[in-house]
């Protein structure tokens, strides 16, 4: 074998072998419907499992969201907001802002992924660095409450919104309370930062594409609309990718595939456990006794959205499910896809830090667990 050879071989076995530890959630998604399939053998009933809409409305979304980002849209307004600020606490809370109101519109781990960097490039360029454990878990936090108010913020909303056809004020009406009491909590949490004078240069005049600016809000606009169920979600699916192939064929291959493929393999897995009969009585036991509690509490295990869909199959009380799987978002690490992307964004600038962020960061998160699960109980 030539060293070539050997080093390809090498490479491609790197990939595959560090694959889970690049996509935990992906990777035991597609083994959890394995093994279930060999419990529940796929059949003519499985056709029944996938809900095509929640998948078409969350690429739309993805893919717009992706051609935005391409011409700098978010960040570029983001930087000239924070610019504004004067101390490290206005930062703090105009970062935290940005990621809150990002994750209502393009998806909270898409916020992330936005704004962390943001958050990263005012602190390094103002000598503030070591405040970034706290910055950076309030943004997380911000980006996982955020997206509770609409039903594209979230990805396990947009499929409760699809599943249980909630219509639109009510679903505005039940997520209103805590999405205010988050917005509370956020913001008082930043005041715990010291008001330390911090200079920011003004960003350079970099403009945006007027025309692409236009015709990326534009799509964005038939997403929402497709989303709240104005018009028939298969033209979305044919008219976004035809546009940005032809806009910004980079955008469709930048889609989060696998946060696709992972909504695929939940079906699957949720739909096998709803015909396991055990399985059944005991979520339908569990749910009976408290489903705000216990799906907030299934978050910390296995995630918010494996536990939406799960859930779903075994209860009809949307307003509980929809506040337990929101809230459960805060807690553990694997609660969100959205906190294991900060947490690596951390040690990225930080690994030998570990100990301290992981400390922090379930302080903040089950205090706010604790907090909107005693306020949410009392809501209707």
């Amino acid at each position: 074998m030539s060293e070539t050879t050997s080093l390809r071989a090498k490479k491609i076995r790197s990939v595959i072998l560090g694959f889970p530890r690049r996509n935990p959630v992906l990777s035991i998604a597609f083994v959890l419907a394995v093994v279930t399939s060999f419990l529940v053998p796929p059949d003519a009933e499985y056709a029944a499992y996938f809900d095509w809409k929640t998948l078409t409305c969350l690429f739309c979304v993805l893919a717009v969201v992706c051609a935005l980002k391409n011409i700098r849209f978010f960040s570029l307004l983001a930087e000239k907001m924070v610019a504004l600020t004067g101390n490290l606490r206005l930062a703090a809370i105009a970062l935290v802002c940005i990621t809150f109101l990002g994750s209502m519109l393009i998806a909270n781990d898409m916020a992330l992924l936005t704004f962390l960097p943001l958050g990263y490039f005012v602190l390094s360029s103002t000598g503030t660095e070591r405040y970034m454990a706290p910055v950076f878990i309030l943004q997380n936090i911000a980006a996982n409450l955020g997206g509770m108010l609409t039903p594209f913020g979230n990805p396990q909303n947009l499929y409760l919104y699809s599943y249980f056809n909630i219509p639109d004020g009510e679903f505005f009406g039940i997520m209103f309370p805590p999405f205010l009491l988050s917005i509370a909590l956020i913001i008082g949490c930043c005041f715990l930062l010291p008001r330390k004078p911090i200079a920011l240069q003004t960003p350079p005049a970099e403009k945006l594409p007027v025309p692409k600016t236009v015709l990326y809000l534009a799509l964005f606009a038939l997403s929402i609309v497709i989303v709240f169920r104005v018009i028939p979600y298969w033209i979305g699916l044919c008219v976004i990718p035809a546009v940005l192939f032809f806009a910004d064929r980079k955008a469709l291959g930048q889609v989060d595939y696998g946060l696709l493929f992972t909504f695929f393999c939940f079906f699957i897995f949720a739909g096998n456990l709803s015909r396991i009969e055990a399985v059944h009585r005991l979520l339908d036991t569990l749910l009976q006794k408290n489903t705000l509690i216990f799906s907030a509490l299934s978050c910390q295990v296995i995630s918010n959205v494996p536990s939406a869909i799960l859930l779903s199959r075994f209860t009809g009380d949307y307003r509980s499910l929809l506040r337990g799987v929101n809230i459960g978002g805060t807690g553990t690490l694997v609660a969100s896809l959205a906190s294991l992307i900060t947490f690596r964004q951390y040690i990225r600038h930080n690994p030998n830090k570990k100990g301290y962020y992981i400390g922090l960061f379930s302080a903040f998160n089950f205090a706010f667990l604790i907090v909107l699960l005693i306020f949410c109980s009392f809501l209707k």
